[in-house]
């Protein structure tokens, strides 16, 4: 296993990181449960092959993982394994978050947690919810003081350039934040979290498991070198030498020895090969007929539509043939939860603004249509 130094923790951490969302499940009794007989083995096995960094959180696993990652560790007596979870920022209140902390210890059954997490969190969040007087950021530096966290963290869904004002707060040790071979928005925000002596953390290196999917394009980048999508997405991610941990929720055993290989390769890309990946990338999508650089003139809509965001799904769907990804990701602008994802096509009046200020001149009201058609269901 590899490590790299964790910000200015003084911690080495194993690149490898392992994520308690997706645990196996079985019916007891008519209840979905963790079957620990199979999950709390999968998570020695990553300890033995050195993983030393375990994420959880309090609705991971219908609210069962904290208590499986709880067994798992306390009973784990070979080395120091350091254990994330989070807090979600309900309401403003500090007596709240504290006692959101006082249950997480209480189902990990441990006296401190290493890394615990504002959860989710975005600028207005930070603003206005966890900097309220007598609010979780106060109850969260009582709470480090009392020795119940050793270092406070968040994990961030905003768009990127408001994740600076967090980091620059001073107040945190480590982040997590998504990344990945198709989700490159955080890159620089990678490189100034670390030179800002943050260890970071990333989410979604297969975007969720869903860059397991096989793809003939994507697995042969590099000329066969990679066996699997999987593979090549997990070695992108830790091509980045400024990137502490990749984060990856397993669910077997196969699973996490797979991972554990590819993060026992030093230098897992050379500079050569990851700009082989980028190069090729670019290509494809001139060769989709899509070629959308991401520039952004033709933003802001006035109907709210992330356009750039909708051409890079669609990018993934058929330039990649990643449609359950690029599909699921649909899902989440149709929500409407995000806001920085923007609105779904639906809402275009196809008023032309976006043609008349794109570089490229692509035929925007068209392959936007397309794109809708192609991934609303």
């Amino acid at each position: 296993m590899v490590y790299r130094e964790f910000g200015n923790t003084g911690i080495k951490m194993s690149t490898l990181g392992f994520g308690a969302m997706r645990l196996p499940m079985m019916d007891l009794n008519g209840k979905r449960v963790i079957d620990e007989d199979k999950a709390i083995p999968m998570i020695h096995r990553a300890f033995e092959l050195g993983v030393n960094y375990i994420d959880t959180a309090p609705g991971y696993c219908d609210g069962l993982s904290e208590i499986t990652v709880g067994k798992a560790v306390n009973s784990w007596k070979n080395g120091r394994i350091y254990v994330s979870t989070k807090n979600p920022i309900e309401d403003n209140s500090g007596d709240h978050w504290r006692a959101r902390l006082e249950n997480s210890l209480k189902k990990i059954n441990r006296d401190s947690i290493d890394f615990y997490h504002m959860w989710g969190i975005n600028l207005a969040t930070y603003q206005n919810s966890i900097l309220a007087p007598n609010g979780p950021l106060e109850a969260a530096l009582r709470a480090k003081e009392e020795g119940l966290i050793q270092h406070m963290s968040f994990s961030f869904h905003d768009a990127p350039d408001n994740m600076i004002p967090i980091i620059d707060s001073g107040y945190f040790e480590s982040v997590l934040m998504q990344y990945n071979l198709l989700d490159r928005s955080n890159e620089r925000n990678i490189d100034y979290a670390h030179s800002k002596g943050l260890g970071v953390v990333i989410m979604g290196p297969v975007g969720g498991g869903r860059l397991g999917a096989p793809s003939k394009v994507v697995q042969e980048l590099l000329g066969g070198k990679i066996k699997s999508t999987p593979e090549l997405a997990l070695r992108f991610v830790l091509a980045n030498p400024h990137v502490s941990v990749a984060l990856s929720g397993m669910s077997s055993i196969e699973m996490v020895e797979e991972n554990a290989k590819v993060a026992s390769i030093e230098g897992v890309l050379s500079e050569k090969e990851a700009a082989v990946i980028q190069e090729m990338f670019e290509e494809n999508k001139k060769l989709a007929g899509l070629y959308c650089t991401g520039c952004r003139y033709c933003m802001p809509c006035e109907q709210g539509l992330n356009i750039p965001h909708l051409f890079t799904l669609m990018n993934y769907h058929r330039v990649y043939g990643l449609t359950d990804l690029a599909k699921a990701e649909y899902q989440k602008v149709i929500a409407g939860k995000e806001e920085h994802l923007g609105k779904d096509i639906s809402y275009c009046i196809q008023c032309g603004q976006c043609e008349s200020k794109c570089p490229q001149h692509l035929h925007i009201i068209e392959k936007l249509a397309e794109t809708e058609q192609a991934l609303r269901g």
